[in-house]
Parts: structure tokens; sequence; C-alpha cells
């Protein structure tokens, strides 16, 4: 379960683990967001481009970058709402490129309502040789407390005998 608008403070630093962008990532995204760019997917066309090669999709960057915050349990089951986003691409993420996610706390503000505050995080993604590829932050609303009924990794009790 993630943290809570309580357990963060501004200055708050975390490291994911990384994950390696493959060939299939980029192919799969290519299909389920329906954009073939062919810089993403036609080897023949990306080699006589300035990278020289495919390369991934930003957004994809910016997914994959929520999906390994996610494996830190940051803000899984507290979030609310993700409320906005700034993002800027530096370099390439190329296929084989292994990637992570440096996390900061650099803001936090009670809302009106009690039960939830708002948390800007500041995002950097270096790859393995640790160029930065992409930087952002993420503005997101959570919760104060952790729902009652959370139950992350807690085996339901069964009726059944």
């Amino acid at each position: 379960m993630g943290k809570t608008y309580a357990e963060l403070e501004i200055g708050d630093r975390f490291i994911t683990p990384g994950r390696t962008i493959t060939e299939g990532d980029v192919f799969l995204f290519a299909g389920l967001t329906g954009d073939y760019n062919p810089i993403h997917t036609n080897r023949t066309f990306a080699e006589v481009t300035d990278f020289g090669e495919c390369i991934a999709h930003g957004s994809l960057g910016i997914g994959v970058a929520f999906g390994l915050l996610s494996r830190i349990d940051l803000i899984d089951g507290t979030v609310i709402a993700l409320l906005g986003l700034k993002w800027n691409f530096h370099a390439p993420v190329r296929f084989g490129d292994t990637v992570h996610v440096v996390a900061e706390v650099t803001n936090k503000r009670p809302v009106k309502h009690e039960d939830r505050g708002i948390v800007e995080l500041d995002l950097k993604i270096p790859n393995q040789e640790g160029v930065l590829t992409h930087s952002g932050s993420a503005t997101v609303l959570l919760r104060r407390e952790r729902p009652a009924a959370a139950g992350w990794g807690k085996a339901a009790k069964s009726s059944a005998a």
C-alpha cells in the first residue's frame, strides 16, 4: 500500500528498481495507442534518422515511470487522482536501455477536504549509463489515511468449508 499524504515530507527521495525497455514493449505500446510512427516501429526508416535506430515512444517512458513508482509502493492505493504533469524529454530511450526513476517530494499542501492533500513529485529517469532521458513533475491528490478496507497482500478470509 502506498504512502499517505501524512507520511510524505518535502525532500523525501525514492529510487525505483530498473526496467529494461524492449522492442516488444514498444510494439505493444504502439498497438495499444495506435501510434505507429516509423521512428518507433520501422527499422529501415529509423536507421536513416538522427537516432540511427528505433527508439521508444516518449509517452511510453511516462507510463513506465508510473509503473516503476508502483513497484516501490509510493502511491498505489493512496492516490486519488493525478492532477497534473509537466514533462521534458532529454535523450531517447533505445531498445535495451534500462531505466529507473528518482522521485523527490518537492511540495505538499492541504486542501479543503481534510481526508486528502496535494503532493508534488519531481521525477527523473536516467538510463543504465546515468544519462537523463526524461524529467518532469507530477501533482497528485493523496489520501491522508489508508482506506480501512485496504488489504494489499492480505489473504481474504473465506466462509467456504
